[in-house]
């Protein structure tokens, strides 16, 4: 029995199979993009599965290799959507979805721009560094443009859980993100190299090598920095107590509701105040009441003043109370007012870094084309221009309303200036029931290990939290719940590396990122010279 063997010619690009089954090809890479995306998102609080950053930037790393800048930018904006729609859903809480839709399209494309350096240093040597670099300034950049930037979605506030955390305490989140994208990029490299050594059975000392540290450096990194996390009482111990009021209904309306908002706080702050009297809670030094727990400016208001005066001298203890100011003339002022339960308001804090589209509108004539929710905004705020530390009963607290916790620079200024702890006072009824109170919950958690500082977190309707300096999270109230949270929390005035280095880390990881692009442009040029030159202008060896 004979078998022959026949050549069929492969059918036409018309053809249906064709039809069929060639796209699909071309489609894995833009559905890896975007499950990247998603495992980032999904790596985020309040999911306890902060090590999913990992196989999504070795997908990642996998999607943009050897890319071109054009493929990369489409396929980095895939992945920046599948990151930033679900992880920002909560800014169209109450707003509806154009703000949500607007924003996180516009943080995607940092994604993407970013993603376009990644493919461009993916053919460097040690490509997991430039890239993990690369990535560090692509965050830098978007922590300060537009409008005084947007840090939300920076890796490592993802990480509050995460082993990598201990090196917050020694390089901040530049050095803490760059470790963990490092990691990712990493394994994706270090999978080749078994893959190489399967197909071939050998593979170069160097490369084997070089894939192994950058999955190994940072994790034993994180390791040796374990000692710096120190939660020690230094400066002995506050009592310290966060009331959370809790607000009538969600949403925007609730300012319309600003005596019952106010009225609460007040009434929760009593009724421990009778705690105490009972022996079921201790003497509190001091009292954190949460931003705009009284959007009646107590300066104008005789009835506001009167409540806020009673309920701390109920507690008998001096309360940061804040406050909306609201001056004749000028701009809004978003204050925390120290109140003393003997002399009543005295120094003041005014936020510095105010939020564009919610506290003020840029562009407003533009914007109101896309929504008239615009014009909610009508008397916008102004920024502070003082670093926050009050002197409560002896205790030095610095001050970082509610979004300045994002900014590195905000929350180290409170320490340099001799913070031994640090408070969050925050408003987040606006976002409902939403991820934003866990994903603003886990910075707080990432800055106390950065600054080595105990951080108290007083929010209007939740998660309200106590944060020892180790970013163990010891007390949380549940959410539009009204909660007093009393505590003994360690002081501590000594700098943790992060804080003496400020924003150096993060300045030497740009320039990495810089010498990395710089390399690619190098060699981009010199090919370009070389293909112009042709074989026929390269001398021969006789």
């Amino acid at each position: 029995m004979s078998t022959t063997t026949t050549t069929a010619d492969p059918p036409p690009a018309s053809a249906p199979a064709a039809r069929g089954t060639r796209p699909w090809p071309r489609l894995v890479r833009p559905a890896a993009a975007v499950l990247s995306g998603v495992l980032l998102y999904l790596s985020f609080p309040p999911r306890p599965l902060w090590w999913l950053v990992l196989p999504a930037f070795a997908l990642l790393g996998w999607v943009l290799s050897a890319r071109r800048l054009r493929a990369a930018l489409g396929l980095g904006l895939l992945a920046g959507l599948g990151f930033m729609l679900p992880l920002l859903r909560w800014t169209g809480e109450d707003v509806g979805p154009v703000p949500w839709l607007a924003l996180a399209t516009a943080e995607a494309l940092f994604v993407a721009v970013g993603c376009m350096g990644v493919a461009a240093v993916s053919r460097l040597p040690y490509w997991p560094v430039w890239a993990a670099a690369v990535w560090t300034l692509d965050e830098a950049v978007r922590a300060r443009i537009p409008f005084g930037g947007f840090p939300w979605g920076k890796i490592a506030f993802g990480q509050a859980e995460s082993v990598f955390l201990p090196l917050a305490a020694l390089g901040g989140t530049p050095l803490l993100s760059f470790a963990v994208v490092l990691c990712g990029f990493g394994l994706l490299e270090a999978a080749r190299q078994v893959r190489r050594y399967r197909a071939s059975g050998a593979v170069p000392r160097a490369a084997a090598v070089a894939a192994a540290a950058t999955v190994a450096v940072p994790a034993l990194a994180a390791l040796a920095a374990l000692p710096l996390v120190d939660d020690s009482a230094e400066d002995g111990t506050a009592t310290v107590a966060a009331i959370q009021g809790n607000v009538p209904r969600l949403g925007l309306d609730f300012n319309s509701q600003r005596r019952a908002v106010l009225d609460n706080h007040a009434a929760r702050t009593e009724q421990l105040a009778r705690d105490v009297e009972a022996g079921k809670e201790p003497q509190p030094d001091f009292v954190l009441w949460p931003e705009n727990s009284s959007d009646l400016d107590p300066y104008r208001n005789p009835d506001a003043r009167d409540v806020i005066d009673r309920a701390v001298k109920a507690i008998g203890a001096p309360t940061v109370i804040g406050a909306v100011l609201t001056p004749e003339t000028g701009t809004l002022r978003n204050t925390l007012i120290r109140w003393d339960p003997e002399s009543g308001p005295g120094d003041t804090y005014d936020k510095r870094h105010i939020q564009p589209f919610g506290e003020y509108m840029p562009m407003r004539s533009f914007v109101r084309i896309f929504s008239k929710d615009v014009d909610r905004v009508q008397r916008e705020f102004g920024p502070g221009d003082k670093v926050g530390v009050f002197d409560l009963a002896g205790t030095k607290v610095g001050l970082v309303t509610c979004y300045e916790a994002a900014f590195d620079d905000m929350v180290r200024d409170t320490v340099e200036h001799g913070g031994q702890m640090i408070a969050v006072p925050s408003n987040n009824a606006t976002f409902g029931r939403s991820e934003m109170t866990y994903q603003q919950l886990s910075m707080s958690q990432v800055r106390a290990v950065e600054h080595g500082r105990s951080v108290v977190v007083s929010v209007t309707s939740g998660v309200s939290a106590v944060i020892r300096p180790d970013g163990t999270i010891v007390e949380k109230s549940g959410m539009f719940t009204p909660a007093a949270l009393v505590d003994e929390v360690p002081l501590r005035s000594s700098l943790t590396p992060a804080t003496r280095l400020g924003v150096l880390p993060e300045g030497l990881l740009a320039l990495v990122a810089v010498a990395g692009l710089g390399w690619v442009a190098v060699r981009s040029v010199r090919a370009r010279k070389d293909r112009a030159a042709g074989p026929g202008d390269v001398p021969s060896a006789t």
